[in-house]
């Protein structure tokens, strides 16, 4: 098997051309977007540059604490990035909900994925362990993301109807159900959509199994790692974003039923 390619230090700069024909093109029509994108890149450089040194760290010093505090601060950065992400005001409560299925979710995604799908050895090997949680942490972030949206929002627009079935004997549950369904819909159907996608060459060969194809192995077993974790991807988005749903329609009504959104 052929070595992974290595990439010079004047190769990765000449990528940079790709923003700078982002830049003309915004200055061409006159989009203000200049400045956002100047600092979206540098922060973007500086982030991976420092994460890569610390993976380095961690990959020569394979202990399980490094892995475990790794993964926590994932978590930590995905439950902040849905509050900042959030246009709506939420309620502490909501964000209880929000944290509490975040790390429900993702986690036990992937103890199944890790100790039953892919089987680690060790478990907490980080070459395995963190890219992994990662794509399932990331992929939960912007399902729960696009659920808190929709929820509230449907609870805003629809706020007369859920008030007129409550009125008519209806319970939270039942009243809800719409704005629940379809904030479910609003979550999932991107992870759905990758899915589709992978059915053809659309994200053939994706980041993992790109990275599985660069690093030496064979096609077929790169289509298995990709197989597998979309399906991993898929479990975690869907239990996280349930859980969410499921706590945190709760949380728009008081204790005796009514509606305080």
């Amino acid at each position: 098997m052929n070595e992974m390619l290595e990439i010079t230090i004047w190769q990765l700069v000449s990528a940079y051309i790709f923003i700078v024909i982002l830049l003309a093109v915004v200055r061409w029509r006159k989009i203000s977007r200049e400045k956002e994108i100047v600092i979206a890149t540098l922060r973007m450089t500086i982030q991976l540059v420092l994460v890569g040194y610390v993976l380095i760290y961690i990959f020569e010093h394979e202990k399980m604490i490094y892995s475990l505090i790794v993964l926590v601060i994932m978590e930590t950065f995905a439950v902040y990035n849905i509050y900042k992400r959030s246009k709506q005001k939420l309620s502490k409560d909501l964000k209880k909900i929000i944290a509490i299925s975040m790390f429900s979710g993702t986690l036990l995604a992937f103890i199944y994925f890790d100790f039953i799908v892919v089987q680690f050895s060790p478990w907490y090997d980080p070459r395995y362990f963190i890219p992994i949680a990662g794509m399932l942490i990331g992929n939960s972030m912007t399902g729960i993301t696009l659920g808190v949206s929709a929820l509230i929002e449907g609870f805003t627009s629809r706020k007369k109807e859920v008030e007129a079935a409550l009125m008519l004997g209806a319970t939270p549950n039942k009243a809800s159900q719409g704005i629940v369904n379809h904030a479910f819909d609003a979550a999932i159907l991107p992870t759905i959509n990758s899915m589709v996608g992978m059915g053809g060459i659309v994200f053939l060969p994706g980041m993992m199994t790109g990275g599985v194809i660069l690093s030496g192995a064979g096609p077929l077993e790169a289509i298995k790692y990709q197989i597998a974790i979309m399906l991993g991807i898929t479990g975690s988005v869907s239990l996280s974003v349930i859980l969410f749903l499921f706590l945190g329609y709760k949380t728009f009504f008081n204790k005796y039923a009514q509606l305080k959104w």
